[in-house]
């Protein structure tokens, strides 16, 4: 089975650095994560775009827009970005910066960080952003959910706060990040509704393969299996990690668990070349 990662970070960001040498115990390197590829089927990853400065550090409101993957100067082959947005850096500029950047062929998306940085999803600030994404129909990532940040502000990243937008902008995809985790019977409720709605499943879980196994166990999942089964929306779920954070092929195995098998060549596979329709001629 072809397995694509949907949600990967590729970024100098500290705490990732910090939660690969600590907690996930992963090759933080573009080298580190080939290997991990190669070793669990992975035949394609889409990396958060994601910078930070020394001043701040992630969330960064001095960061410029697009962000992008700067761990490495080239990216693999088998590495695609959705460019980062940071609403305090939105004016005439940025936006045409953005703009050059979509024109790319490694660019497959947006990502829009919910939580991170105080703005809604319905905010006026990311109109023009979504104006973008349909002119070069490209699919908008937002992240939701709990935030890897004590700076972020929770009721931004609430799942339902996508709703507006989504019925708003039918002529654009739009993908939750981490099915709004928590939340994740709202995140069903709102791919349910909206069919221009998806999530991936990244990021439920931080650490190491013992840790997968160990929160797997007792009722630490019964919520998100509740929702799973509440959305029956298989079509609409896709596999992402969000290396560092965890190693690749145990979460495969995870969610794997999660999924029923009839459904796992649309969560591994075909669903992120419907999210991301950019990414097709390469895995073809």
């Amino acid at each position: 089975m072809k397995i694509i990662d949907a949600h990967i970070h590729l970024s100098n960001i500290k705490s990732f650095h910090e939660t690969a040498e600590t907690i996930s115990f992963v090759d933080y390197s573009p080298s580190g994560i080939l290997k991990e590829f190669v070793e669990a089927g992975v035949v394609l990853g889409i990396g958060m775009g994601l910078t930070e400065t020394d001043k701040m550090g992630f969330p960064d409101y001095e960061t410029q827009t697009p962000m992008g993957l700067d761990l490495t100067a080239e990216l693999p082959p088998s590495i695609f970005t959705c460019v980062g947005i940071n609403p305090y850096n939105l004016d005439k500029d940025a936006l045409i910066r953005l703009e050059k950047m979509l024109l790319q062929p490694k660019t497959v998306g947006i990502k829009i960080y919910l939580g991170y940085y105080p703005f809604y999803a319905y905010d006026p600030v990311y109109q023009p952003v979504y104006r973008l994404a349909s002119k070069y129909h490209l699919p908008v990532v937002f992240h939701t959910g709990d935030t890897y940040s004590e700076r972020g502000y929770l009721k931004y990243s609430h799942p339902l706060t996508i709703d507006e937008v989504a019925v708003d902008n039918r002529d654009v995809n739009f993908m939750m990040a981490h099915f709004g985790d928590p939340w994740t019977l709202t995140g069903a409720e709102i791919i349910y509704k909206n069919p221009n709605v998806f999530a991936d499943l990244s990021g439920l879980i931080v650490g190491t393969k013992k840790d997968l196994t160990l929160k797997s166990e007792g009722r630490f999942l019964d919520h998100l299996r509740h929702a799973l089964v509440f959305a029956d929306s298989y079509d609409k779920l896709l596999f992402g990690t969000d290396w560092p954070l965890v190693p690749i092929a145990p979460y495969i195995q995870f969610i794997k668990d999660l999924i029923p098998e009839e459904y796992h060549s649309q969560v591994f596979y075909e669903t992120a070349l419907k999210v991301f329709p950019r990414i097709q001629p390469f895995v073809k």
